[in-house]
Parts: structure tokens; C-alpha cells; sequence
């Protein structure tokens, strides 16, 4: 079975963290059926969803994904790296704890979960504003003991990895070559999105589906055509947010 972790946006998404864009208005009546609509796709490919109610306090607390690195054997908990976050990871505890046990990377050490794309047992993760080397060396300590093979990969003009590429398997990375180094991921297939849709590279994998946003419809052909199953939802309020698909869920296999 498939879980997927989320939250309710909270009407304070408004004032959530932006890094590389320029702060717009988030309408979040919008932004509240977008998300029931991205937590019913999930549904309807097979996941089960658990939704945590928003936390009006902390803006960013809708994207889960960075609070916590699901592993098979341990999620592990992230000190976020803006300090206005710092709180997150401990509301979604709870939850992540029903499937997995706990580790935890503290502080000096910061990483964030956008920051760190799993193939398998093959991890990537990215040096960031929000993730530091202390971060990558404290994941390395957890990760690599359990058989994993973590390797830095270099980013640039986006805000977490995979804001730049993920999986579409444990073969296959959906990417934009613009913003990663593409090298490191010598030995996968690698796919490039459509040129004039750089923010496409992020998906979700969800029981053997592809959920992304429909804002890319040609990005979503190219993976079509490649034999995947794609389901398109709209999610243009939180791009407004700097945020994307995966941004939302914890997956827990």
C-alpha cells in the first residue's frame, strides 16, 4: 500500500517563504480546492491519503515533503534551513511515526527534503540555501549504513533539487538540464522536459501513476509517450508559492 502524507493549506500561505521569484497574490480558496483536487488524484492512483489539518501559524506547512526523508527502513526528520520553518517538522511527527521509525539530523546541520531524490537505493541530494554540508553528512550517516549510495549533485537558479528533476522510476529521471548537472546521473535514463516549461522537471510517482501539474501539458505528452501513466491536476496557486507537485506529500511505500 501507498500513503501519502499531506496538509491543508493554511490561509496564512500568503506570507510563505519565496527564494527565487517575486511575491504574488495567492488566492486560497483556489489554492484550498487545488489541494483537494491533488489529494483526490492521489486517491484515484491507488494512495491512500492522510490529511493533517493546517497549521495557521506556519505559512509553509502545506509542503510536507521537506520535513521529513522517507527511507524503507527510517524516515528521517530535517532541521529546516529558514528558520520560519523550523517548527513543521515536528507537527507531521505524529503522523510520519504510523509508518516508519524515527531519526533525526539537528541543527547546525541543515537539509530539506525537496533537496534529496531517491532511485532505489541510489539518493541524491543538493547543496542549497536551504540544505548545507553538514546536512549532506549527516544523511550520509544514516543513509549509507542501510546500503544506500548518496552523491552530491550540483544546482543552480532553482530552490531544491527537485525543483530541477525527479524520478519517473527507479530507472528513469525527468529533468531540467538548465538546472542540474545532469552528470551525475550518468547510468539512468534521463528525460528533459519541454524547453519552454523549465518548472516541469517535478513529479510525483504515485503506485505506478505519474501526478503532475497540468500547467505543463507538453512536458505531460513527452512522459505519456513514453509508456507512463499521467494524471494532470491543477496547481498554479502554489506555484505561486515556489512550490511544486511533490512539495505536498510525504510517500511512504
Amino acid at each position: 500500500m501507498t500513503i501519502a502524507i499531506t496538509r491543508t493549506p493554511a490561509e496564512s500561505i500568503a506570507r510563505c517563504e519565496l527564494t527565487y521569484i517575486e511575491r504574488v497574490s495567492i488566492d486560497y480558496t483556489k489554492a484550498l480546492a487545488q489541494h483537494q483536487d491533488y489529494c483526490a488524484a492521489l486517491e484515484a492512483c491507488g494512495v491512500e491519503v492522510i490529511t493533517m489539518p493546517p497549521a495557521e501559524a506556519l505559512p509553509d506547512s502545506v509542503f510536507v515533503e521537506d520535513t521529513a526523508i522517507i527511507l524503507d527502513e527510517v524516515a528521517i526528520i530535517t532541521p529546516m534551513g529558514i528558520a520560519s520553518r523550523r517548527a513543521e517538522p515536528l507537527r507531521n511527527e505524529a503522523a510520519i511515526a504510523r509508518y516508519r521509525p524515527l531519526a533525526h539530523i539537528t541543527l547546525p546541520a541543515t537539509i530539506e527534503g525537496g533537496d534529496v531524490m531517491r532511485l532505489g537505493k541510489a539518493i541524491f541530494v543538493s547543496l542549497s540555501t536551504r540544505t548545507n554540508e553538514a546536512g549532506i553528512e549527516a544523511l550520509k550517516g544514516i543513509a549509507e549504513p542501510l546500503g544506500y549510495i548518496v552523491t552530491t549533485v550540483a544546482l543552480q537558479d532553482c530552490l531544491h533539487l527537485k525543483s530541477a528533476c525527479t524520478a519517473l522510476d527507479d530507472h528513469t529521471i525527468l529533468l531540467n538540464p538548465a538546472w542540474v548537472d545532469t552528470s551525475a546521473f550518468e547510468g539512468y535514463e534521463q528525460v528533459a522536459i519541454a524547453a519552454d516549461e523549465p518548472n516541469a522537471g517535478n513529479v510525483v510517482r504515485a503506485n505506478g501513476h505519474i501526478l503532475m501539474s497540468s500547467q505543463y501539458p507538453q512536458t505531460g505528452d513527452i512522459i505519456e509517450q513514453r509508456g507512463y501513466k499521467v494524471c494532470a491536476v491543477d496547481a498554479s496557486e502554489f506555484t505561486k508559492a515556489e512550490a511544486a507537485m511533490t512539495c505536498m506529500s510525504l510517500i511512504v511505500e
